[in-house]
């Protein structure tokens, strides 16, 4: 009976010492940091399409008076975010303008200043100044003055609204600043 009682101990502090050294190895580790999403990428280049509508007030470059066009156009640029939330960006934008007389068309060079007002919110000021052409023929030179609103739908595309005044650069008698307004739709995809 003594053999047995004594093999027994034996065993029972081998088997401690055993897991004693096995706690030993156990490496204490930090957890890893949980990284949420930064949002939306604002910065760099985009394209994409816009729909809406021209109404034109008195003598908006040769265009009749008190008129309704419609607009289909397309806009390319580039953004930058210089600090966090202001938003700067270049953008060329060309639009097809239709009604029941005739048809025109009109391009513009465009500054945007904006702010990143959520991951996915942007609103911003727009100014630029272009030409624009009647039937191809009677070109003027015209600007525009106006600001929206965009929002990312996905992690590459965004829709926007836009709303200019617009002017042109006759000094007919009667002009005005403003003497058009558009606003149109669009949606774009950022590279």
């Amino acid at each position: 009976m003594f053999v047995r009682s004594l093999t027994l101990g034996v065993a029972a502090a081998a088997l401690m010492a055993g897991g004693a050294q096995a706690a030993d190895l156990i490496i204490p580790t930090t957890p890893e940091p949980i990284y949420a999403p930064a949002g939306f990428d604002w910065e760099g280049l985009y394209a994409g399409v816009r729909l809406g509508g021209q109404f034109t007030g008195t003598g908006y470059a040769d265009q009749t008076a008190d008129t309704t066009n419609g607009v289909i156009g397309a806009a390319v640029g580039v953004n930058f975010i210089p600090m966090d939330p202001v938003l700067l960006g270049v953008e060329v934008t060309g639009d097809w303008l239709w009604n029941d007389t005739y048809s025109s068309g009109e391009f513009f060079a465009n500054l945007r200043a904006g702010a990143v007002v959520t991951d996915s919110a942007l609103i911003y000021a727009l100014a630029g100044v272009g030409v624009s052409s009647r039937d191809g023929f009677d070109s003027e030179g015209v600007y525009q003055l106006g600001g929206g609103v965009e929002f990312a739908v996905t992690d590459a595309i965004t829709v926007r609204g836009e709303v200019v005044g617009q002017g042109d650069f006759s000094d007919t008698a009667g002009d005005e600043f403003f003497e058009s307004a558009k606003a149109t739709v669009g949606v774009f995809y950022h590279f």
